[in-house]
């Protein structure tokens, strides 16, 4: 099967109410099938509401699955030859444990079920987490389930990518921003799938959930959507375009440089396991004001460089302590004005970075003995501080550079910064691996043409507080969601047209956002940050805390550590 018509339901399921939401979710199934859905997808536990109090409040409603709920839309499917995904509270016979699941039936009954495997503040008080990842192979096509919080990581989505997933069914009763969520289309551009959103809409418990239901294809665009409301929305997937986008997505890998996923930096308190043995201890950290700039570069290296340095100047000039520039900001494309660390403008740049007072971050292509490489220059007061080189390549840098093989941080005084070049940004283990490193800042130079923001037309969604619900520009940027899935800072300065650069803040939930976007041909933009710790025994700051962090499940991530692993119907994931 190449082509795939889909329904995504929007739906407000009433609490305490199991028998009435039941029967208006089989009539929105039943209405889905005869418009020829072949894959039918519902909210997170659409069949009893979500904001339950304790398991003894919740206990009338769980069932077995299979159990009376799946056998009654196994019905539905059997009767319409379709697939159908339900959210719903699952018990465990065997221990009575409860779960918040999601389940797939399909014309022969059950396939699969989903728990919930990364819980939100509510699952603690009364469902287990779950304990795996699964694709189903099913003749529709190879389909993951994942349910709200779990997409917030990394490691869930990509968990379905290296195996082949051509469709992401992600049910949530998500909140607390206007949706489609960022979060939700970092997922699908990153795995190169389509992600099929159920969300529910609606108020339970005084809490507002955000509605936004729809459909998201490989390159990260938002295809068909609802706002708020009951309804159904339909889509034509084209399984033939998630198979081509997942093995190009799939192939910038460097699973042999990820093996930090599978450990756990942030199980302890991070001031004292960095400082174990006092041996890597993280800077004490401080307020500060970093910046990110736009020079006009082309092949003339003494030309770039004298932009370089008008900019640096003004950066300067306005209090900022770090300056990051776009990838190959030196040097412009190619081997062909390569420099070695001992040429004459890298010493140029390091004579300016020290009578500057500041850290500069530069894209040069790098002459080494063994090769050239795609390479940025950290200079400082105290001359040259390191050089990073670029790991996941695209088919431009294959042509002339060769891949780097080691991260790079650096202990500074406004904190752990780490650095990551163009592509890397793109591929989402390598933001999470210097955050497992404790970076509190990541500088990327880039020189992307895509993916492009991607904007938002507003919602009728009345949001609480301060989150925004009018249109926006800007709502989705895939460096802002690297920013606050890794509870760092990220310095994104793009030379590419298409994706504006900017300052990206710790917490993608904060509002008004903590960022600067430098949307201009040309220019310096300046933005506060601040590493500093908020309590001398255990850290409370979002950056040293790291909350995102702590709450991974790397015991479920060893799959994305496999070298040369190969997803059904796709390339090497290599």
């Amino acid at each position: 099967m190449t082509t795939l018509k889909i329904a995504t339901i929007q739906f407000e399921p009433t609490q305490f109410d199991h028998h009435g939401n039941l029967q208006r979710l089989e009539s929105l199934v039943r209405e889905a099938a005869l418009a020829g859905a072949r894959l039918i997808v519902t909210p997170e536990m659409a069949t009893t509401g979500y904001c339950w109090a304790s398991r003894e409040e919740v206990s009338p409603y769980v069932e077995p699955v299979p159990g009376p709920t799946v056998e009654r839309f196994a019905e539905v499917a059997r009767e319409y030859q379709c697939y159908v995904v339900i959210g719903m509270p699952e018990v465990d016979p065997l221990d009575e444990l409860y779960y918040n699941s999601a389940v797939l039936i399909g014309p022969d009954g059950l396939i699969g079920v989903h728990r919930k495997s990364h819980p939100y503040i509510s699952e603690p008080r009364w469902a287990a987490a779950g304990d795996g990842h699964s694709v189903f192979d099913t003749p529709i096509g190879r389909i993951a389930l994942l349910i709200c919080m779990d997409i917030h990581f990394i490691e869930t989505a990509r968990l379905a990518g290296v195996a082949g997933a051509e469709v992401i069914c992600h049910l949530s009763n998500w909140l607390a921003e206007r949706t489609p969520a960022p979060y939700w289309i970092n997922r699908a551009y990153e795995n190169g799938c389509y992600l099929i959103e159920s969300n529910r809409w609606g108020l339970e418990r005084g809490v507002q959930f955000s509605g936004g239901s729809c459909v998201i294809d490989p390159e990260g665009n938002v295809q068909a959507m609802l706002d708020s409301g009951d309804g159904i929305l339909l889509a034509d997937l084209d399984l033939q375009l998630a198979r081509q986008t997942q093995a190009e997505r799939l192939a910038l890998r460097r699973p042999e440089q990820y093996k930090i996923l599978a450990m756990h930096s942030y199980a302890w308190n991070p001031l004292a396991f960095f400082g174990l043995y006092g041996l890597q201890s993280l800077p004490p950290g401080k307020a500060s004001l970093i910046a990110i700039c736009r020079p006009k570069v082309d092949n003339d290296v003494n030309g770039n460089l004298l932009a370089l340095e008008v900019l640096a100047r003004q950066a300067r000039e306005e209090g900022a302590e770090l300056l990051v520039c776009p990838e190959l900001a030196l040097t412009g494309p190619g081997a062909a004005k390569a420099l070695s660390l001992a040429s004459a403008p890298v010493k140029a740049l390091m004579r300016l970075a020290a009578q500057l007072r500041l850290h500069l971050v530069v894209g040069f292509a790098e002459q080494a003995q063994e090769g050239c490489y795609n390479s940025a220059l950290l200079l400082g007061p105290e001359g040259l501080v390191g050089v990073y080189r670029k790991q996941h390549l695209s088919s431009t840098d294959r042509a002339w550079a060769r891949a780097g093989d080691s991260w790079a941080c650096f202990d500074l005084p406004f904190g752990r910064l780490g650095l990551l070049i163009g592509e890397d940004c793109l591929v989402p283990e390598a933001a999470r691996v210097l955050a497992l490193q404790g970076c509190d800042l990541i500088g990327c130079p880039a020189l992307l043409a895509s993916p492009s923001a991607g904007s938002h037309l507003g919602t009728d969604v009345r949001h609480p507080g301060a989150i925004p619900t009018g249109a926006d520009l800007y709502h989705w940027h895939l460096a802002r969601v690297r920013a606050g899935e890794n509870n760092l800072y990220l310095a994104f300065a793009n030379g590419g047209g298409g994706i504006p650069s900017g300052v990206f803040g710790p917490d993608t939930f904060a509002f008004p956002r903590q960022e600067r976007l430098l949307t201009d041909e040309e220019g310096v933009v300046v933005a506060p940050v601040s590493t500093a710790n908020l309590a001398s025994d255990y850290p409370t700051s979002t950056v040293r805390a790291k909350d995102l962090v702590r709450m991974r499940l790397p015991q479920h991530y060893r799959p994305l550590l496999a070298v040369n692993h190969v997803a059904p119907g796709g390339e090497s994931t290599r």
